[in-house]
């Protein structure tokens, strides 16, 4: 039995053909759209030609018949679904790349939006432009809302809602935007100059950990609203927490002259391994909810995307405070059995005939052989891996496998993590050896696996905890004497290397003040190369007690004398760094200044991943989506840094597809409301559209036009190693985002230049 063998949960095509009109009930129209089998038969349809710079943004009206986009060159083109042609161009005015578009719902199509880097949000009447052909001249905007500070990066609308849109900017607020208010933004100069629009102010809302109050600005990256439920708003930024708002409880629309404390959120979103991180640059770079509204995908920046469950009664969610973090690492006595099966198996295995159980049973056996396989090397690791998630995400969460099974999938699973040692696999090692301890605390396998997994991730004290107790379970097993000894010894090499940076300590702080750093020095703090592996932890901040808080200034040479173009790049860059005090946030504002001190404001509980989706890279925009696909969200897709995106299957992880869909990085991803449609978009200046022509299933493109199966594993490792090989930054956005440094000789550097936006 081979692993590509396995069916997918959607089942046969042709069974669900025959059987569509005997099952009047059944949804044949979703279950069909985005099927498997036409999935993996994906391949490039067209090429849609008619923008002049990256595409930043995409989108389909509600009916499916258009599609609109958005650009760097500050266009907004409108594309017909049905003959592929481009309808309308819009100039839109703004003065930076278009970073969202959207069209209104209930407004016949006729409304559009747009939302861009010039800190802009243009709305358009289309009824305005010339019905023959396509219009190549500038319309003037309905209404141009002037109120954000910086970047606007997603648009939000609420089905059935024609009056109203929302904006995220890196300003740290959301803003709503009523049409029925006023066409645009009160003038310049006027009595009433400031907008009372904003939503959510979360200028004081980034948080370094689940316990740490929020203190910094929380730049918005990404904001959704339910399609479901539309009171609900999601919002994510610039760093690892999304979190889910109920906008009927917050409070009334603000004006930026009134700061106050964020206000609380419905949950935190979080995968527990990335919520105590400390100083980060991680952040988000999407959150959208799945078409039912019961689930989100978050994508990082620096990470994977990840799946999580809203409906917090569902066996799927877990909540956790910063204690349970402590405790997942810690050994501790585990708890009784009988109450970890009740937990672990409370689910009925009643509704199952005999006949399909013992079927189920004999499936996931072969699919653990297939793992203890790749354990050995027979195979990569990745498809022991698949195999493993196949039985215990694809078959009731281990309900219908008993804890035997379960206990010997979940210690191969994290055996294979430990030597695949992807981005944080060392993390989700542990995750399987708590799960594999709670069904036998006496596990030496789990315990062991456990144990290497917390040296890996350089926690020596819990690791020989875990050690020591393996091997007193199994004094006399000599594979378990050799690996405690080994962790032993790194332990021991590790305590040592910390003694010697302790003594050297103050040789090295006089060593720093008499070098002369280079630009990249200052801001990823580093000294030297310092190439990270694979699954290293992240660094440690001892020998940074003091964080740095840049002051910069800038100063633009013009030839128009007074004219002061805020889109145009500082040609000098001052920084000046000094000591920051967290105990309070002082915030100074041009008219004076004032603290604020959010101590108390500390969220109790966060929601944990439910499933999480590997092989693509995110480190190069910011822009980066993840999006559910088809009517029931039955998959996850996402672009990717190296030009490709992929397409996994949401209940398992399972790689379905994976497309060269750019010549460098593909950002934007929508599939078609109701026909096996995907648009994609990115670097380049054209929108790929995408349908299941190739006459043969793969997991790559059909034919010559994408890489062979055997280079999907070597795509998806070289996608790893960029990942690791992000630096911890130390600068904020606003540098990091706009700019890239090239450096020449020791202490020598070019001037900044753009970098992809």
């Amino acid at each position: 039995m081979d692993y590509s063998s396995i069916c997918f949960h959607d089942g046969n095509i042709t069974n669900l053909i025959n059987t569509r009109t005997l099952n009047t009930h059944h949804d044949f129209n979703h279950a069909v759209q985005m099927h498997s089998s036409l999935v993996r038969r994906l391949s490039l349809e067209q090429e849609l030609e008619g923008h002049r710079g990256c595409v930043n943004a995409i989108a389909w009206n509600s009916e499916g018949s258009m599609l609109i986009s958005g650009s760097d060159d500050t266009r907004v083109n409108i594309w017909s679904y049905s003959s592929r042609k481009l309808i309308h161009s819009i100039e839109t005015g703004h003065s930076a790349n278009i970073f969202c578009t959207k069209f209104i719902p209930e407004t016949s199509d006729e409304l559009v939006v747009s939302g861009a880097a010039d800190a802009e949000v243009r709305l358009f009447n289309l009824s305005r432009i010339r019905r023959n052909g396509v219009e190549e001249g500038g319309i003037s905007p309905s209404a141009v809302f002037q109120c954000h500070t910086r970047r606007v990066k997603k648009l939000a609308v609420e089905v059935g809602n024609p009056n109203v849109v929302w904006s995220a900017s890196e300003d740290g607020t959301v803003r709503q935007h009523d049409f029925r208010d006023g066409a645009s933004c009160p003038p310049a100069g006027s009595s009433h100059q400031e907008c009372r629009n904003i939503l959510l102010d979360l200028r004081c809302g980034a948080k370094k950990s689940l316990e740490d109050p929020p203190k910094h600005c929380l730049a918005l990256k990404s904001c959704d609203i339910s399609a479901t439920r539309p009171h609900l708003l999601l919002v994510g930024g610039s760093d690892t927490f999304a979190r889910l708002y109920d906008r009927r409880m917050l409070p009334p629309l603000s004006s930026s002259q009134n700061k106050s404390p964020p206000p609380p959120c419905v949950n935190y979103f979080c995968p527990m391994h990335l919520s105590d991180l400390g100083r980060s640059s991680l952040h988000l770079t999407h959150v959208t909810f799945s078409p039912n509204g019961e689930e989100i995908l978050l994508s990082y920046s620096g990470e994977h995307v990840y799946l999580m469950d809203i409906n917090l009664v569902s066996g799927n969610s877990m909540r956790y405070t910063s204690a349970d973090v402590t405790k997942l690492t810690s050994f501790s006595p585990i708890l009784d059995r009988a109450e970890v099966h009740s937990s672990l198996y409370g689910a009925s295995l009643n509704g199952f005939s005999v006949r399909n159980k013992a079927a189920r049973l004999d499936k996931c056996r072969k699919l653990v052989q297939i793992a203890e396989k790749s354990l050995k090397g027979e195979t990569d690791y990745y498809y022991g891996i698949e195999a493993c998630n196949e039985v215990l995400d694809g078959h009731g969460h281990g309900h219908e496998i008993g804890p035997s099974l379960m206990h010997e999938c979940l210690c191969i699973r994290a055996s294979l993590l430990l030597k695949r040692r992807w981005k944080n696999d060392s993390h989700i090692t542990i995750r399987d050896c708590h799960k594999a301890l709670q069904i036998n605390p006496s596990s030496t396998r789990a315990l062991i696996c456990m144990a290497e997994a917390l040296a890996v991730l350089e926690k020596h004290k819990e690791a020989l905890d875990f050690a020591l107790a393996s091997q007193s379970l199994s004094p006399s097993d000599f594979e378990i004497m050799e690996r405690v000894d080994n962790i032993k010894k790194s332990v021991a090499a590790a305590e040592a290397d910390k003694a010697i940076m302790k003594s050297d300590r103050g040789s090295k702080t006089n060593y720093r003040a008499g070098k002369v750093l280079s630009l990249s020095d200052i801001i990823y703090h580093t000294e030297g190369d310092n190439d990270a592996s694979i699954d290293d932890p992240e660094r440690e901040d001892s020998d940074y007690d003091d964080e740095l808080e840049l002051d910069f200034e800038t100063s633009i040479a013009t030839e128009g004398g007074d004219d002061d173009d805020s889109n145009v790049l500082p040609r000098n860059l001052n920084l000046r760094f000094h000591q920051r005090r967290d105990s309070t946030m002082e915030i100074d504002r041009p008219n004076g200044s004032f603290g604020m001190s959010f101590e108390n404001d500390k969220p109790e509980m966060a929601i944990d991943m439910k499933q999480r989706y590997i092989g693509h890279c995110n480190t190069g925009t910011d822009i980066k989506q993840a999006s559910f696909v088809g009517q029931r969200g039955e998959y996850v897709a996402s672009g990717s840094d190296d030009g490709r995106w992929f397409i996994w299957e949401k209940k398992t992880g399972r790689l379905l597809k994976m497309l060269h869909g750019d010549d460098a990085v593909v950002n934007c991803i929508q599939c078609h409301p109701y026909d096996c449609l995907v648009a994609t978009s990115g670097i380049d200046s054209t929108i790929k559209i995408w349908t299941p022509n190739s006459p043969v299933p793969s997991i790559v493109a059909g034919g010559a036009s994408g890489p062979e199966t055997s280079n999907v594993l070597d795509a998806m490792e070289g996608n790893q190693r960029r990942l690791c090989r992000t630096r911890e930054a130390i600068l904020p956005f606003e540098i990091l985002e706009h700019f890239q440094m090239h450096e020449f000789a020791e202490g020598s550097f070019h001037p900044f230049e753009c970098a992809q936006s």
